[in-house]
């Protein structure tokens, strides 16, 4: 049942990020000429960019509210709204567009992200009760690793079909309708923890909470978030910053990668889809590679947990910051190598799932969904600044010296982020992860004090 969950989870990321993604291709079909009488807008690069942006300013409201509501309640209710309401929100986008312009569709967006805000916090709480500690790389993996084969198939079919007769309406109608799907799937087979899934057999969830951490679900309601313990970690703050520098490198590609190609390279929509899409065909088959390796260095103890995840997350950030270095130097019309480059920087990316991303679990199994919830909370600061930031430096759009700023604002962030990670991340599970439990000499040392107070003031009744 844990792979059936495992699976299920998989595919969320794979259709969640379909719909993130699916603006970054049809914005630039529906912002040119069509021969099917498909709404053509007339939008500056800036509102483009604002558009591709909103998104994030609602995805990062609910983040932390999202990890302490799993974990205290579990995450099979808020994912399934969160799914739910995202599809609802897909198909009403077309219907936007046409009756209330780039201000209504990025309504659409912001509610889509503030629904979204509530996904990955539930993936990570999931995932700490439902994957064992000998495979929680590889699931965490093959779970994250949906993303990519989102971005994948949204950027080759959202490209395909704006071209097409069914128009770029179609994009959202298509990532509306697979939400709706996935969610009637998980109401019927998702379970927040093992001991509430009425599919498991005793055998498997007797295995997997012996091999997951030490609090059943009933204790954990009963356990504070221990935020002091929380934000004086360094080992906290090195993932916080960790996300932080992927979150600005990734999405800064990620949106803005389509237009690179259109406006430098000069490639045509359904030539940029595919172009577009292999850099993320290279990062989903790295990371099952990338994963494997993880898991092997460490059941293996030729490395350390924590050695693991610095080796990893140094790939996952330093590689993709010597090849965007690369890549900004390459003369105008090399598109052949351009693509190359991208290839790499985004693949070596892939490495990042058992890097920093799988880290809030290694730290605290009981508080992994509220940690993340933190960090990709503040990630996604930087995801809203992405866009953004290319609307501030670019100001030629088809300059190959105005994208090389871009390209350097993310390798700094690549470079320092990680440099941190390795200084003060650790493999440990925290100190803070666990209550203390009031002990009977606590309590009797407590009540012997009350006695004393009481006597003194006169109020100790006999």
């Amino acid at each position: 049942m844990r792979h059936v969950i495992v699976l299920l989870l998989f595919l969320s990321t794979t259709v969640s990020y379909a719909t993130r993604v699916s603006m970054s291709m049809t914005i630039i079909g529906m912002t040119k000429e069509n021969n099917y009488g498909y709404p053509v807008f007339d939008w500056s690069q800036s509102i483009r960019d604002t558009i591709l942006s909103s998104f994030f300013w609602g995805y990062i409201v609910l983040q932390i509210p999202a990890g302490m509501l799993t974990g205290r309640f579990g995450g099979r209710m808020l994912i399934l709204v969160s799914m739910a309401v995202t599809g609802i929100l897909n198909l009403f986008v077309p219907f936007a567009a046409t009756k209330g312009d780039w201000q209504a569709v990025c309504g659409c967006r912001i509610l889509m992200g503030l629904f979204q805000g509530l996904l990955y916090p539930s993936l990570h709480g999931l995932l700490g009760k439902w994957a064992p500690v000998s495979e929680r790389g590889r699931m965490g993996t093959i779970v994250y690793s949906g993303s990519q084969l989102g971005t994948i198939i949204e950027m080759i079919v959202a490209g395909v079909l704006s071209e097409s007769q069914w128009g770029w309406p179609s994009v959202y109608y298509l990532a509306g309708a697979s939400c709706i799907a996935w969610s009637v799937l998980w109401f019927i087979f998702g379970a927040s923890t093992p001991s509430t899934s009425t599919w498991i057999t005793k055998e498997e969830m007797k295995y997997i909470e012996s091999n997951t951490g030490p609090t059943d679900a009933n204790e954990q309601k009963n356990m504070s978030v221990p935020w002091k313990g929380i934000w004086t970690s360094l080992p906290f703050w090195s993932i916080l910053l960790a996300h932080c520098g992927q979150s600005l490198g990734f999405w800064t590609l990620l949106t803005e990668m389509p237009s690179y190609m259109d406006k430098v390279l000069k490639v045509d929509i359904k030539s940029s889809g595919l172009l577009s899409a292999l850099p993320y065909v290279a990062m989903y088959l790295l990371s099952f590679i990338f994963s494997w390796t993880a898991e092997f260095l460490i059941n293996r103890n030729i490395t350390s947990l924590a050695t693991s995840r610095k080796i990893f997350n140094t790939i996952a950030f330093w590689g993709p910051a010597a090849s965007l270095l690369a890549l900004s130097y390459i003369p105008a019309g090399h598109i052949p190598l351009a693509v190359a480059m991208l290839c790499i920087t985004v693949g070596l990316n892939g490495a990042h799932y058992v890097g920093f991303l799988i880290s809030h679990i290694d730290l605290s199994p009981n508080f992994a969904s509220t940690l993340m919830g933190i960090t990709n909370g503040f990630g996604n600061i930087f995801s809203i600044m992405a866009p953004l930031s290319v609307s501030a430096v670019v100001r030629d759009e088809t300059s190959a010296d105005d994208w090389r700023k871009v390209f350097f604002i993310s390798i700094a962030f690549y470079f320092l982020s990680n440099l941190f990670f390795i200084l003060f991340m650790s493999g440990n599970v925290q100190d803070w992860n666990e209550p203390k439990p009031k002990t009977n000499i606590e309590d009797g040392v407590k009540a012997v004090e009350k006695r004393r107070k009481e006597k003194e003031t006169g109020e100790h009744k006999f």
